[in-house]
């Protein structure tokens, strides 16, 4: 009989992956393919005007210049507050290394926090360092080893994706081997290390905080991500929100 405090790998999955915003297939619909604009003029009155607004001022501070990556995590609670902490602070993009073979279950959970963020789930570190590599990423690794460098002191603007490492063994090797840097978190205590969730708010924190200093804002999402992030926010805040774009199609 399964342990009551293991998850199931369906769980962490269901967690870290799902259809992102860049999905063409949010705008599909049978033959007919639409664009962001057209979802959120036929959907913007199911949702309440307060409700917009609040969409239009997180949207203003999402950015896709900073990612998050969780590298083979096990605990399915510690997953769910790093990502609620990358929504907190606006970075639009987390990624998942899925190499464990068995999972830790929580009662934390996301509260919600995974609905707005894009995830994006990997079988292998070199499958996602790839693409960051790719895509233009300085990768950096937080740890707590006496080689890492404070994150104060360590220039966290530009586009980063920051790797926060397994519960049990840290960050992997293939990681470590690809990374640009390798920041800590200065502590002046006893304890030699932190929930890998509360270093990551803090770390989140510290990128913020240097952010809005060097560009006077977080957010710097392009026009066309904020449409289609609009879109797929108003898709996902409407019941039934896939019948109404579909009957205003056919009424046109």
């Amino acid at each position: 009989m399964p342990s009551p405090f293991a998850a199931t790998p369906e769980e962490m999955r269901a967690l870290i992956a799902g259809r992102r915003s860049d999905d063409p297939t949010w705008f599909s619909y049978g033959d007919a393919t639409v664009d962001p604009e057209y979802v959120v003029k036929v959907l913007e009155g199911h949702i309440s005007e307060r409700r917009r607004y609040e969409m239009e001022r997180v949207l203003g501070g999402r950015t896709r210049n900073v990612a998050v990556v969780v590298d083979g995590m096990v605990d399915l609670g510690n997953v769910s507050a790093i990502m609620r902490s990358a929504e907190a602070f606006g970075v639009q993009n987390v990624h998942a290394i899925d190499t464990s073979e068995a999972f830790k279950r929580s009662r934390r959970t996301t509260r919600g926090a995974d609905k707005w963020i894009d995830r994006y789930a990997w079988e292998d570190p070199d499958g996602c360092l790839d693409y960051l590599d790719e895509q233009g990423y300085r990768v950096l690794v937080a740890d707590a080893g006496p080689e890492a460098r404070f994150i104060s002191d360590v220039d966290l603007t530009g586009r980063i994706a920051v790797v926060f490492g397994n519960e049990r063994e840290g960050i992997s090797q293939p990681v470590r081997d690809r990374s640009f840097d390798t920041i800590r978190i200065p502590m002046e205590g006893f304890v030699e290390s932190l929930n890998v969730s509360v270093a990551a708010s803090i770390v989140l924190a510290e990128v913020h905080r240097q952010r809005t200093l060097r560009y006077g804002g977080n957010g710097d999402l392009t026009l066309a991500d904020r449409d289609r992030i609009r879109a797929v926010w108003y898709l996902k805040s409407v019941r039934g929100s896939g019948e109404v774009v579909a009957r205003a199609l056919a009424d046109q």
